[in-house]
């Protein structure tokens, strides 16, 4: 067989294999491997790039040395979700580098990790100050994770006591100009509804890059033109709007009339529509 179609076929033949061997690590960023993880796709790509030009190397010892290097991680990684130990050993444990505010030298010594390092971390993570740091620990994967002491993180709502509305995964009806009938289907809409939303914003379909619905029912689109401003929804603003004129009109027809009978029943009706006002907001804005 000739040089030239032995490479051919081995590099063939190894593309088709690494295709093979991808599927059988795990899904996650470069970024997010163990080392171990990372060392092992590296062999096999070497293992491939020099089993394809080495001619003098037998392509059963390329075989052999890529069925190793590519189902023992397989192996080592069914059994490390089975044991905490083969998963410590394996693709190793957190490292705390900062506990309660103190950096443990320590653990930095045994990690090889200088102070600039740690601090670059942090600022990477927008802290500045290690007092201000409540837990920081060294992942497997190489990354420094931080948890800031409570009076430091920011506010979320939860600590404010606010109630706010849950949000759900848009679904996307419109692609390239054509419509997804299974996902407007999910929203309980049609076709008819979509083209109703469409002519109120004045839009085409065709002319639609992306439609979006969000699970209040909201359509935003993205048009392949650029240059093309899309009005915004205003069915929620207006909604609120008339809400708020409900009750202010209620409260204004309580101090108006003349009759008791007529002034609790509108006063009644005006902290109904208030505390409906109240429920809604987060909603509509």
């Amino acid at each position: 067989m000739p040089g030239w179609l032995e490479v051919a076929l081995r590099a063939t033949i190894g593309l088709f294999f690494v295709l093979f061997a991808s599927k059988l690590f795990v899904r996650k960023p470069v970024s997010h491997l163990t080392y171990f993880e990372w060392i092992a796709m590296a062999a096999v790509a070497i293992i491939v790039a020099v089993g394809s030009i080495g001619l003098a190397i037998p392509p059963m010892y390329v075989i052999i040395a890529l069925f190793i290097w590519t189902f023992v991680p397989y192996l080592l990684g069914l059994l490390s979700m089975k044991s905490k130990t083969v998963r410590n050993v394996v693709g190793g444990k957190g490292i705390p580098f900062i506990k309660d505010g103190k950096v443990l030298e320590d653990n930095l010594k045994k990690q090889r990790y200088s102070t600039d390092e740690l601090l670059t971390q942090l600022r990477s993570k927008q802290v500045f100050k290690v007092a201000d740091v409540e837990f920081a620990v060294l992942e497997p994967t190489g990354d420094i994770n931080v948890l800031l002491k409570k009076e430091y993180q920011p506010l979320t709502a939860n600590d404010m006591k606010m109630p706010v509305a849950p949000i759900k995964q848009p679904e996307t009806i419109i692609m390239d100009g054509k419509i997804l009938d299974e996902p407007l289907a999910t929203l309980g809409f049609n076709r008819k509804w979509l083209e109703i939303e469409l002519d109120k914003i004045g839009v085409a379909i065709e002319n639609v890059y992306v439609g979006q619905v969000d699970s209040y029912g909201e359509l935003t689109v993205d048009l392949f033109d650029d240059k093309l401003q899309v009005p915004k929804p205003q069915e929620k603003p207006l909604l609120l709007a008339s809400i708020k004129k409900c009750q202010a009109d209620l409260e204004a027809f309580a101090l108006q009339t003349e009759s008791q009978q007529a002034k609790k029943m509108y006063s009644n009706s005006s902290k109904d529509m208030e505390r409906v006002l109240t429920q809604m907001t987060k909603y509509l804005k």
